[in-house]
């Protein structure tokens, strides 16, 4: 919240002109006031309205240097006439009135404009951008007559004024990557793959991984959800990667290579953060050697996540895609505490981005590492994937056997799936909470997906004991629970139902509630600060640890979390990084900042009643193979989009960009 002078931001109406500036009421909105740790914002000016936080604001150069952000945006596109030409009268007219030039006539033009603008543009840009111009021109209009009155430039005209502005949208604003999704719809649908990769690739290097095992938050935040359903995001993501890969074509990378510029970084895991972090470090001339553990590249992706869901010849055209930027990547090599003092002096920076590769344990009785039968999560994947991947290490082979997994997320599901494709007789999963949030914690596909192979699960339960023969697990006792409601209104409690526990026999129990970072390789002396979590605490902006120059991303600094939100720190993590070892300064860009900025006002309304465009167009979804097809094998499941499907998908898309602008 924020005391603001004045302000229209999404219907609210906030008048402070003539108020002591104690007195000033809050916005009931994150409006950015304080632009960063050294700047105020004197105003914020978007898709939804403005806000003045001074006074002294120069609202007639205000609008005119949004229109300008919006003409250089629509000179770009030239999708429609009404954009195109629209925002260049917008832009005309107003500099005209900003320089003493104006007449009455032109703001009728401006307002005439403005209406137009609103009900013929193809997209919400073209729609939205006239909204805060006119709440100025009808607020301020004084302030406007006066100019064109008197013909004299409004107040700031002539001065150097800060002025910064980013395009969004609602689902790029909501994917942790920040990627240009519209931009790669785009390329779908005009059939040119090349855009739509290198649109993605802007900030997402594993366009293969996110277009097949993304939770994708962005569909959460797609408008056209409020209009019927939200697009297929994810599904149309992975056809550029596939047209790229299928066709044999070299890597479409969305940027040149700079050239070398004398600095080298140490990246420690090649998973999906230390990817990335060097696939944007290498674009920006930055020397990077990645150490990775296991004997293969790609992390908990490549020896976590199963055939079925991600093929891993795809996976490694995402990481050929890294090594062809120019990344060194040296396998077999676990790093210490010596390694990284080592490091330390060799490098003028390290990465950290290790993940979380140690399950946590279920606590009921008698758990012990040592029962036959007790099998981590992380383990048994290991296992499973090494071998149906790479030929590494034995096959699993769980026939007439039963599996208990104790979970609720993406590594419990593949644990499920894998074991029924493993022939276990019977598989359970015991699950604390409901239906309804294994799917959020998943996905809805994901989850029908295994009840259609098998797969029982157990809500509302949890382990209260194993039991051991000899030290041979037989079976599990498993409380069960229920939700009583909070009277006064608050989370509903879980409470055990006494008397309804009951026992299940069974040959595995694999916990897979979560997993924690083995952090061993820091080395004592440098107290890196840790979260109460346990992992590497940095101030989730810049992603420098307490000790300069030692940076932290994606699963050992967060905890266990997706895969995109994995990339989204790695890249912003990059950048940051590209910069510090060049100045020995840690700084964000603009861009960075108002992403920041966005994320805490939210870009998308669910309550935006959508109109101009045609309801009930029904979403598409791609083939999937048939149970009996996919049951006891490793063929990927989800076949992908055809052509016609991914343009017919592609055409639902409202290209919902917007402009933002802060005058700091």
């Amino acid at each position: 919240m924020s005391k603001v002078y004045f302000s229209t931001w999404n219907g609210e109406f906030i008048n402070n002109i003539n108020t002591p500036a104690e007195e000033w009421k809050e916005s009931a909105y994150n409006l950015p006031a304080q632009y960063d740790s050294h700047r105020e914002s004197k105003a914020f000016i978007g898709w939804d309205g403005v806000a003045l936080f001074d006074k002294d604001v120069d609202v007639i150069r205000l609008a005119m240097e949004y229109a300008a952000q919006y003409q250089e945006y629509s000179e770009a596109c030239g999708r429609c006439a009404p954009g195109r030409w629209g925002g260049r009268i917008l832009y005309d007219q107003l500099d005209k009135i900003a320089r003493g030039e104006g007449s009455r006539a032109d703001l009728d033009h401006l307002r005439e404009i403005g209406k137009s603008m609103q009900i013929t543009s193809k997209c919400e840009i073209g729609k939205t951008v006239p909204n805060p111009i006119i709440d100025l021109m009808t607020h301020f209009e004084d302030v406007f007559l006066e100019c064109i009155n008197e013909q004299k430039p409004s107040k700031h005209y002539n001065e150097s004024v800060s002025y910064i502005a980013k395009i969004t949208s609602p689902c790029s604003d909501a994917c942790p990557s920040h990627v240009d999704i519209p931009a790669y719809i785009e390329g779908v649908r005009d059939l040119r793959m090349d855009d739509s990769l290198m649109a993605t690739r802007q900030t997402m290097p594993l366009a293969h991984v996110c277009g097949r095992v993304c939770p994708h938050p962005c569909e959460d935040a797609c408008r056209r959800t409020n209009l019927d359903e939200p697009i297929s995001i994810m599904a149309l993501k992975r056809l550029g990667a596939d047209w790229e890969t299928d066709h044999g074509y070299d890597f479409f990378h969305p940027m040149e290579k700079k050239a070398d510029c004398g600095k080298k970084v140490a990246i420690i895991g090649a998973g999906p953060a230390g990817l990335t972090t060097a696939y944007y470090l290498a674009a920006e001339g930055v020397a990077t050697d990645v150490y990775e553990e296991l004997p293969v590249l790609g992390g908990e992706v490549a020896v976590g996540v199963p055939e079925y869901r991600m093929p891993i010849a795809k996976y490694n055209k995402d990481i050929e895609c890294v090594r062809d930027m120019g990344v060194n990547f040296i396998v077999n090599r676990k790093v210490n505490a010596d390694d990284m003092r080592k490091f330390e002096q060799d490098y003028d920076a390290v990465m950290v981005a290790t993940g979380t590769r140690i399950s946590k344990k279920v606590y009921c009785d008698n758990e012990r590492a040592d029962i036959k039968g007790y099998w981590s999560a992380i383990e048994m994947l290991d296992q499973i994937n090494l071998w149906d991947k790479y030929g590494i290490g034995e096959r699993v082979d769980l026939t007439g056997k039963t599996v208990v997994c104790v979970g609720g997320g993406f590594t419990s599901m593949d644990v499920v799936r894998c074991a029924i494709r493993a022939n276990a007789k019977k598989v359970y999963m015991i699950y604390r909470r409901d239906e309804k949030t294994i799917i959020k914690n998943t996905t809805y596909e994901e989850y029908h997906e295994a009840v259609e192979e098998g797969v029982e699960f157990l809500f509302h339960s949890a382990v209260a004991r194993m039991n051991d023969e000899e030290n041979v697990l037989k079976s599990l006792l498993v409380d069960k629970f229920e939700l009583v409601p909070d009277p006064n209104g608050g989370r509903a409690e879980l409470v055990k139902i006494e008397g309804a526990s009951y026992t299940i026999e069974t040959d595995f129990l694999i916990p897979a509630v979560s997993q924690s970072a083995d952090l061993k390789l820091l080395p004592e002396e440098w107290e890196i600060e840790k979260t109460s979590w346990a992992t590497i605490k940095t101030n989730g902006k810049d992603y420098m640890t307490s000790r300069k120059g030692i940076f932290a991303s994606g699963d050992c600094e967060y905890g266990p979390m997706t895969i995109v939100n994995a990339v989204g720190q790695a890249k912003r993590a990059a950048s940051v990084m590209a910069r510090y070892v060049l100045t020995g300064e840690v700084t964000l860009t603009d861009d960075e900042i108002m992403e920041d900025h966005l994320r805490k006002l939210r870009v998308y309304d669910k309550k935006e009643k959508v109109t101009g465009w045609l309801p009930g167009v029904a979403r598409a979804h791609s083939e999937v193979l048939g149970v009996d097809e996919r049951k006891y094998n490793n063929r990927e499941v989800n076949l992908g989009f055809t052509q016609e499907e991914a343009m017919s998908e592609a055409e639902r898309c409202m290209r919902c960009y917007y402009i933002a602008m802060v005058q700091a």
